[in-house]
């Protein structure tokens, strides 16, 4: 018996023994295959730090090579040299390469760019069928794009810019269901579009600038995600491209558009940016698109739009550059573009507009140029009868009297507004955090591969509102809609038109408050998108008139409509309470947000603060975190998140643990809370309940179920409590090192869930029995 017994633990061993030995090999034979791409690539200055004492999994990430890993495998392999690299030699070999490359199967992030390589795109990059994000940007590649690549079914960027690739995009592309990014501009590319371009669901760029495609755009209208099309310099045309209305950016400079703007985007209240300059365009132009509630740029010069605008045509407050020049515009230049922003940019030479100076064509110019495009009906001429001519007299006669009326009431018009806008204090001003992607997406593989997943999770998109929109939705901040206030802020609730209901947060601000910081951490909000984080939805500004500073800042968040997690924990007044298996849900889904927050873009955001009255619950019970470390008024806001990510090494790893740790005990204060259903308000509380719930870790089964909420204690499982109560004492154990990170609370929560769920399955009796949902909140904590 006791030989059994010690051939199985010899066994065993064995067993681990080979183990470490596979991972070593593993590890060690994609460490060669690294040292095969620096002989490959010719030795370049950007990998002379590779030798064989290089730690390449704990090696610092630089601004040109980053290697990271994950579980003994490299996941990410970012080389990057300066623009303008020259071609590699010409006994490089591109297919030794990419057959080199596939030998680390576990990449995910590639990103070669500017190394000189140079060839037809290997077919094999499809054997790396985990890969998310492709980046092989100025290069020297050449030939088709790849029809293998439809296979790599986990891709989610391509980015193929500055190279020399030839022919069509392949039809297969459409076949990449997850595929957010899509760019190869600046190439050789040509043909029409695939029409499966429109199954890119996810997709929220499209760039295929700067090449040499044809035809119509297929329709787009289905790709509700899509925020920027960029088309320019290519041979589009004649329609104008079909996109959803949630689009941001539209870039059609320079093709051969010829037909009219659809009346569909004069309702694209999310469209920022709009340049479709250098065209062949032809019809009226609608001066609706000054007025965009979104709109910051509009270039419509060198096409052939026809029509009158006029003086007290209406312009967003935050509409920096428009140029209207070169085209057939006749009547009066709108005195909002003359009135606005200082630093607004506003051309319109070349049309028939009456300004007074010579850079504008008299009106029968354009009149003539008009019915040579044919915009205008030309008629074959005739000698009117003399009763066609008293017809006219008589017509006209009346027509020229009712002119002057209505001229002399716009004029009285005009001078009355103006006057009521002299005695106005303020005035409304629309700025817009950027959203569009940047250098930014391709910098950090982290930040792009957490961005990417953001459209399966279907948040609401983020916008800029007026504060017309906000009065309406609030009754004009009635007081039946207020709902809180803080040191700094008050709360209102509101209904859109739509009917969806929504949060905004009304802060004023103060002189010593600066502007930039205060864009900086919104543009930093507009990306905190995640299922357990409560939503900014936009912001919009109020502005001073004599000297344009802002004067109150309104942030509008999605409304949460069950309350806080207090609420359904331990209210004494609570009709209803949450089960054990909602409990530990939502302790995991406050987790994961903190999670996000911590690592989910970068820098993260640490030492949140975060108590059980900042988590609210929707109408799912999904719980969400609405209050974080971004102190909006704060004059360091931009140093701060600078700071993060400065210093040594070591100094950041150590800052990074410390202020992860300090969130891990915030969350184990709430933990406490959840199982014991008492108000935790004091530390001297919390350190009661703390000491009694560790005590009965060691306690028999009938002891520990005595210190949890009576409401829950007949339903929990022993070892599922008990995974609890372990948890939670350890995130609040006085030393921070000894704190468990966030992945290992998520993984003993998920356990905890697991063991609930098979007991529920064992048993018949349920948690609990169905009582009625409670009656929304109109109380919101917000940060």
């Amino acid at each position: 018996m006791e030989k059994d017994f010690g051939l199985k633990i010899l066994l065993v061993l064995h067993f681990l023994l080979h183990s470490i030995c596979l991972s070593e090999q593993l590890l060690s034979s994609q460490v060669q295959t690294l040292f095969r791409i620096q002989n490959l690539l010719n030795y370049p200055p950007a990998l002379s730090s590779w030798n064989n004492d290089t730690n390449f999994c704990n090696t610092e990430p630089s601004s040109t090579v980053t290697v990271i890993c994950y579980e003994e495998s490299i996941t990410q392999l970012h080389i990057i040299v300066g623009k303008g690299a020259s071609a590699l030699p010409e006994n490089f070999s591109i297919d030794s390469f990419v057959t080199t490359l596939v030998k680390i199967p576990s990449l995910k992030v590639i990103r070669l760019v500017s190394l000189g390589l140079w060839g037809p795109l290997p077919s094999k990059f499809s054997r790396l069928s985990l890969l998310e994000i492709l980046d092989l940007s100025s290069n020297y590649f050449q030939g088709d794009i790849p029809r293998e690549i439809s296979s790599l079914t986990s891709l989610q960027t391509l980015v193929l810019d500055g190279n020399k690739f030839t022919g069509r995009l392949p039809n297969g592309i459409g076949s990449l269901i997850v595929l957010a990014v899509l760019s190869v501009r600046n190439n050789s590319l040509d043909g029409h579009l695939p029409d499966t371009l429109g199954n890119l669901h996810n997709l929220r760029v499209l760039a295929l600038s700067r090449n040499n495609f044809t035809g119509d755009v297929p329709d787009l209208s289905s790709l509700e995600n899509l925020q920027i099309l960029d088309l320019a310099d290519n041979s589009f045309g004649p329609k104008f491209p079909r996109v959803s209305s949630k689009i941001q950016s539209i870039v059609l400079r320079n093709n051969k558009f010829t037909a009219g703007i659809p009346e569909k985007v004069q309702s694209y209240n999310h469209l920022e940016h709009m340049d479709i300059s250098s065209n062949r365009f032809k019809g009226p132009f609608p001066p609706s698109l000054l007025s965009l509630p979104s709109i910051t740029y509009l270039n419509v010069a060198g096409n052939k739009f026809t029509g009158m605008v006029f003086e007290d045509n209406q312009c967003n407050a935050g509409l920096d550059f428009v140029d209207l020049s070169t085209n057939l515009l006749s009547g009066r230049l709108p005195s909002c573009l003359m009135t606005g922003s200082k630093h607004r940019i506003v051309h319109f030479s070349n049309n028939c507009l009456a300004t007074g100076d010579s850079s504008q064509h008299p009106f029968s110019f354009c009149r003539n140029e008009a019915l040579a495009v044919g915009i205008l009906p030309h008629h074959q001429k005739q000698k009117p009868s003399p009763k066609v001519v008293l017809a006219f007299i008589v017509c006209g006669s009346i027509t020229g009297g009712v002119v002057l009326v209505c001229a002399t009431i716009l004029i009285v018009r005009n001078f009355l507004a103006k006057e009521a806008a002299r005695k106005t204090p303020t005035r409304l001003i629309v700025e817009n955090a950027s959203s569009s992607y940047t250098l930014k997406l391709f910098t950090d593989a982290r930040y792009v591969t957490q961005a990417m997943k953001l459209g399966s999770l279907s948040l609401p998109s983020y916008r800029t509102f007026s504060l017309e929109e906000l009065k309406v939705a609030t009754n004009n901040f009635d007081a039946t809609t207020f709902i809180g206030n803080n040191s700094d802020s008050q709360m209102y609730r509101g209904q859109l038109k739509d009917g969806s209901y929504i949060a905004i947060r009304c802060l004023k601000m103060k002189q010593f408050n600066n502007s930039q910081n205060v864009m900086h951490h919104i543009e930093l909000m507009s990306k905190l998108r995640h299922h357990h984080l409560v939503s900014t939805l936009g912001h919009c500004f109020e502005c001073y008139l004599d000297d344009s500073s802002v004067s109150r800042i309104f942030l509008v968040f999605e409304y949460v409509p069950n309350g806080t997690l207090r609420r359904w924990i331990s209210d004494k007044h609570a009709k209803r309470r949450l089960t054990w298996t909602q409990r530990i849900a939502t302790a995991i889904g406050v987790a994961r947000g903190i999670q996000f927050l911590q690592f989910g873009i970068v820098p993260g955001i640490f030492s949140n603060n975060i108590k059980i009255t900042d988590i609210v619950l929707d109408q799912n019970l999904v719980a969400k975190i609405c209050s974080y470390n971004l102190p909006i008024l704060a004059e360091n806001v931009k140093e701060k998140f600078q700071n993060l990510s400065s210093g040594s090494k070591e100094l950041k790893s150590v800052r990074a643990n410390y202020e992860e740790k300090l969130d891990v005990f915030d969350f184990g204060v709430i933990l406490l809370e959840i199982i014991s259903g008492r108000q935790i308000n004091t530390k001297n509380e919390a350190q009661v309940i703390q000491n009694q719930l560790q005590e009965s870790i060691m306690a028999n089964e009938v002891a520990r179920k005595t210190v949890v909420d009576p409401t829950i204690r007949n339903s929990c499982s022993d070892e599922s409590l008990k995974t609890m109560i372990e948890i939670c004492s350890r995130c609040l154990l006085q030393d921070a090192e000894d704190r468990p990170s966030v992945e290992d609370v998520i993984w003993n929560l998920q356990f905890a869930a697991q063991v609930q769920d098979a007991l529920k399955r064992d048993s018949s009796s349920s948690d609990a029995s169905p009582i009625s949902p409670l009656q929304p909140s109109n109380q919101l904590v917000m940060q």
